[in-house]
């Protein structure tokens, strides 16, 4: 049975023909391994372009990440072992494109857009270069229409348009798995994309089989990079996954993306670029990690006349709930908004856990009428009035009679957290969501 690297090695020869025409055909050696960097020299290959290391354990595929006048710096797509002084590297060029096609649906794929599933090869004749051109931001179409998601409080109270790019802010443990499989159950987005990057390899299956289940995954391409594998992997499985999503918005339909998370994707690059010598600037994280995020994050939203849209969510994990966190920080300025789970709300069993204050979507106003906008402030005020004075309320230190508002408050508040309470098997329109706000609303204003 042919190992992994081998495997790699004879789709990248059997797919590959865009070979850089000034890189010579002779090969190199590896001359040193620092931790996962391995650096070579007598020969030359471009940076992004792959190499193959002569290991005790085969071939071994690495991607150039950097060089030093004639040192190359390489990090392995996959486990480094095997490896030896003197070891022989030989460039191959360029990476092979992407496999795409509808026969993506429902499969789930590596970091490198091979099949992790098991279901056999995948039948496409397509194939999609890794890095599309960007699109001219005045040539892309206004945010005009809200995506239902299914999810009462973010139909409602955090509107998402087509095309918007909302950042999902959580720690470990309130739910921001379930928050993603409960969308995708629920959206009328016609694909959805969903990368999973950087967890741990138990929920990946159960993400799966489990939270998405067969509904959801019948219209969905899974792109799964857990946390044992190399940080170039966790890197290609975000960019594989917004890559899958531009060429079906290309091809016109409205495409749910969900990344978990983007934190994970800052952390590979900052592996990579603190292993090549990049200094680290804030809080560890060296500057490149900040260039990145936003070139990940505005490759996705609406593409231009006669194309579809990538509605994006990216989960972004808060240390110690910490937004002020240099990711979360960054994340919140390049995003159209940003909803907040809150470890207070799941701990006392209110799911999803949306802190509704806290969170933001920036085109609601946009994309809604101002009847349905008019009901989320006073819905929103209502709410906020309550957990401003929860605590005198709590222990009976506010008199009953005191505030006609908060008295009104105190009476709505069940409402209200039934309002924002949903099962996770649950799925409710837009329509029907709006409906409902309406009614809370118009108690609220009684």
């Amino acid at each position: 049975m042919q190992t992994r690297q081998h495997q790699l090695l004879n789709k990248f020869k059997q797919h590959n023909h865009n070979v850089n025409p000034f890189m010579p055909d002779a090969s190199g050696q590896l001359v040193r391994v620092v931790g996962l960097t391995l650096e070579a020299t007598g020969c030359r290959a471009s940076v992004g372009s792959l190499c193959s290391i002569a290991t005790m354990a085969g071939d071994l595929i690495a991607e150039v990440v950097g060089f030093d006048d004639k040192l190359l710096y390489l990090m392995p797509v996959e486990e480094l072992r095997g490896v030896m002084p003197g070891a022989k590297v030989t460039p191959l060029g360029a990476q092979a494109g992407l496999n795409v096609g509808l026969s993506l649906l429902g499969r789930v794929l590596d970091g490198n857009g091979a099949p992790l599933d098991g279901l056999g090869h995948l039948h496409t004749d397509q194939k999609a270069p890794r890095h599309a051109a960007p699109i001219n931001p005045l040539a892309r179409r206004a945010i005009t229409e809200p995506l239902d998601v299914g999810v009462r409080a973010i139909n409602a109270m955090l509107t998402v348009g087509k095309g918007q790019r909302m950042g999902l802010f959580a720690g470990s443990g309130v739910g921001k798995s379930v928050l993603l499989g409960m969308m995708t159950r629920g959206t009328t987005a016609d694909i959805i994309v969903v990368g999973l990057v950087g967890e741990r390899g138990r929920e990946v299956k159960e993400f799966i089989e489990e939270i998405l289940g067969e509904e959801g995954r019948a219209r969905s391409v899974v792109v799964a990079a857990p946390a044992d594998t190399s940080p170039l992997m966790r890197l290609r499985a975000c960019e594989t996954s917004t890559r899958i999503a531009e060429y079906f918005r290309d091809l016109g339909y409205n495409v749910l993306l969900l990344m978990d998370s983007l934190t994970r994707y800052a952390q590979a690059q900052r592996e990579i670029a603190l292993a090549v010598g990049e200094p680290p600037a804030t809080k560890g994280y060296p500057p490149s990690v900040f260039a990145k995020l936003p070139k990940l994050v505005e490759r996705a939203g609406n593409g231009g006349v006669g194309q579809g849209s990538i509605t994006a969510f990216y989960t972004v994990l808060t240390e110690g709930d910490d937004l002020q966190d240099p990711i979360a920080d960054s994340a919140r300025a390049i995003l159209d908004g940003h909803i907040v789970l809150s470890r207070a709300l799941a701990d006392s069993g209110h799911y999803p856990a949306i802190d509704v204050e806290a969170s933001i979507s920036r085109v609601a106003p946009m994309v809604i009428s101002e009847a349905h906008l008019e009901a989320t402030r006073r819905v929103k005020q209502m709410y906020s009035l309550y957990q401003q004075n929860r605590d005198l309320i709590s222990i009976g230190a506010y008199t009953q009679g005191s505030d006609p508002r908060i008295d009104n408050a105190i009476r709505l508040q069940p409402a209200m957290n039934a309002f924002l309470r949903q099962t996770m098997k649950e799925s409710l329109s837009f329509d029907s969501c709006a409906l409902m706000l309406g009614q809370l609303s118009a108690q609220c204003q009684g």
